[in-house]
């Protein structure tokens, strides 16, 4: 069920209404995520689609945005792009730069198949409950976006896809048990000033002081939210969302409002 509220403009005072029982909300969903390897990396970006926005900044949009089906997942916040480990340290003792590791990832030492997505990796075949969660929280994964964001994140740091899938699945879990996925939620379809949204994540967070969120925004003048990334200390995931667990990244380039996109009910997937 949609949580959307009409012509809600968020200042101080009603973000701290939404978040009064933040704190509860971090307890409630800490929970210990599965043991993973830092691989010799400091952090963990957390990428995480808005997925109407992101649908509607794609000149021709992917089964998961044609789907209806598949756009469900919204309705409870945010869906999985990818988790992406920062430049391992054997990567750059060979003097590879953050900018190209950020862009080749894996790939620099294996090259990527040509053609979509599906070539980047073979099918996982990971335990049926698991893949069910993966499905929800992944709509992409029906254009095979989980083959080609572990084939280049992963594939070459000697992470096992079932733990990182599965750790993949329970970050997004705890992130949309959050105070701030709801604040997002019950924003769809308007606008939010951007500080809001730094703001509501940084009181929803273990008190975090927003440093660890970069906004993605796109559309004409970057106005349109279309993904959040949080960065999570490689060794403390078991802590995550707590303050403690979360890395600084550097500042998205958003405009001072943003919209928050919403699928319209009853309307026709978009072709």
């Amino acid at each position: 069920m949609k949580r959307a509220i009409q012509g809600v403009v968020p200042g101080g005072g009603f973000v701290a209404a939404l978040l009064l029982g933040a704190c509860l909300a971090v307890s409630a969903s800490a929970q210990a995520q599965p043991a993973l390897d830092a691989g010799g990396f400091a952090h963990y970006t957390l990428a995480l689609t808005w997925h109407p926005g992101f649908c509607e900044t794609r000149n021709q949009p992917p089964r998961e945005c044609r789907d209806p089906r598949l756009r469900d997942a919204a309705d409870e916040g945010f869906v999985l792009h990818g988790l992406w480990p920062s430049l391992p340290e054997r990567f750059a003792a060979r003097g590879m730069t953050r900018q190209r590791w950020w862009a080749e990832g894996c790939f620099a030492e294996r090259s990527r198949p040509r053609g979509g997505f599906c070539r980047a990796h073979s099918p996982f075949e990971l335990p049926e409950a698991l893949a069910d969660e993966l499905d929800e929280a992944m709509p992409g994964r029906a254009s095979c976006l989980d083959r080609y964001q572990y084939a280049k994140h992963a594939a070459c740091l000697n992470l096992p896809a079932e733990a990182y899938f599965d750790t993949a699945v329970d970050l997004v879990a705890a992130v949309n048990a959050s105070a701030f996925a709801d604040f997002v939620v019950l924003n769809q379809g308007g606008t939010v000033a951007r500080n809001a949204l730094i703001e509501a994540f940084g009181a929803a967070l273990g008190g975090a002081d927003g440093r660890a969120l970069q906004l993605v925004c796109g559309g004409r003048g970057n106005r349109l939210l279309t993904e959040v990334r949080i960065g999570i200390d490689a060794d403390a995931l078991a802590t995550f969302p707590a303050a403690e667990s979360l890395m600084p990244l550097r500042r998205g380039r958003c405009a001072a409002r943003v919209r928050i996109a919403d699928f319209e009910l009853g309307q026709p997937a978009m072709q």
